[in-house]
């Protein structure tokens, strides 16, 4: 008989419902969950708190932030890895998909350089058993950039790919549609004068022409044949998601604007938004709010992006919402996205899957992270 244990005097929180009781977990999955709390003597009081299924995470930059902490700063890539294994784990992230960039802006980007470390690092803590988070790769296909192609191939029979999204950065497209928000944000990043920015427009419109649409119907057939998950990012128009509907995209990230995003809805992708956007109240870069979505019927899931800790503290904000419970607020972080990218054995509080769960205190709206289990161990 496997090992059993009981967390009791938890508010459970299935993808259904919420009811205070208790959970049994056996060989690290979960094997029973009761509406009246256990009298077992050896079952742990949850005091009340939440018992949440572990957060399913599949975008997020946050380890690309600690290889370079600061422009020009290198950090020791298993530093890094562990550093962020341990910021994900501590944010009730058990299951997060490290989004890692092929392709460039400038030359003066460190995203190239810190791939195959940032890679090899991650394979290294896992073997080793140095990472309490599951960590999935999500490759960001730049196609702007001539070398995407060629590093794609190289990399995608990597066995902890899980998911590919699509991106094209150039001017006047999708996230910049508008050339001053392209000039600030890329000025502010690379540190450019107004020459250079103007040199990088030029650069930049031009491997467009080149490459982006080249690229991105190449990737899209090469993920049709290996039958990874596929997703466009920042879509704009109706006919960006028409076009990412008949590459044969799974899920639409970050939609810039409400008729996109109802496009993509309309041609069955699943939508993600960034949780820092519902947190802060809005886009940093001026882009529709998440709460629009929200209140249009239109979100699907929600992803971190740069901010590990936004991701449970969105939730609890959607779950304030008109049209939204706590069990729908939390399965745009569990069980949605669970189910996007094919994972079905995880995601929700119910018999026969992983056990990974979270015990949460919600102190005024703010998620407080008291113990992270996966697969039955507690990891947090």
């Amino acid at each position: 008989m496997p090992h059993e244990i009981i967390l009791n005097n938890a508010r459970v929180v299935t993808a259904e419902e919420v009811f205070t009781g208790s959970v049994a977990i056996r060989g690290g999955r979960i094997a029973d969950l009761d509406t009246a709390p256990s009298v077992l003597p050896n079952a742990q009081d949850l005091e009340g708190d939440h018992l949440l299924p572990g957060l399913i995470e599949l975008h997020t930059d946050n380890l690309e932030r600690h290889m370079s902490p600061r422009p020009g700063v290198d950090w020791p890539p298993l530093s890094a890895a562990l550093t962020h294994d341990a910021q994900v784990i501590a944010s009730g992230i058990t299951t997060v998909f490290d989004a890692i960039s092929i392709g460039e802006i400038h030359r003066r980007g460190q995203r190239l350089a810190n791939l195959m470390p940032m890679l090899e690092a991650v394979d290294h803590a896992a073997q080793h058993g140095l990472i309490r988070a599951e960590h999935r790769l999500h490759l960001r296909c730049e196609v702007v950039h001539p070398e995407t192609m060629g590093i794609f191939n190289h990399l995608c029979r990597h066995p902890r790919l899980s998911l590919v999204s699509i991106m094209d950065h150039s001017p006047s497209q999708r996230q910049f549609v508008s050339l001053d928000k392209y000039r600030v944000y890329y000025k502010g990043k690379y540190g450019l004068n107004d020459d250079e920015m103007e040199e990088l427009i030029v650069i930049q419109s031009h491997k467009a022409r080149q490459n982006s649409d080249r690229q991105r119907k190449a990737i899209a057939a090469h993920c049709t044949v290996l039958r990874l998950p596929l997703a466009s990012h920042d879509d704009a128009t109706t006919a960006h998601a028409e076009e990412s509907a008949a590459l044969g995209m799974a899920i639409a990230e970050f939609p810039t604007t409400l008729e996109a995003a109802r496009a993509s809805r309309q041609k069955g992708l699943k939508v993600l938004m960034g949780a820092p956007n519902l947190v802060r109240g809005g886009s940093h870069s001026g882009n529709v709010p998440v709460s629009a979505l929200a209140g249009e019927g239109v979100l699907d899931i929600l992803s971190s992006d740069y901010y590990p800790s936004s991701l449970l503290h969105a939730a609890l904000r959607l779950a304030e919402m008109p049209g939204f419970t706590l069990s729908s607020a939390i399965n745009t972080v569990s069980r949605t996205p669970a189910q996007a990218v094919g994972l079905g054995d995880r995601g929700e509080i119910k018999a026969g899957l992983r056990a990974d769960l979270i015990q949460m205190r919600n102190h005024e709206g703010h998620p407080v992270i008291r113990q992270v289990w996966k697969q039955g161990e507690r990891v947090f």
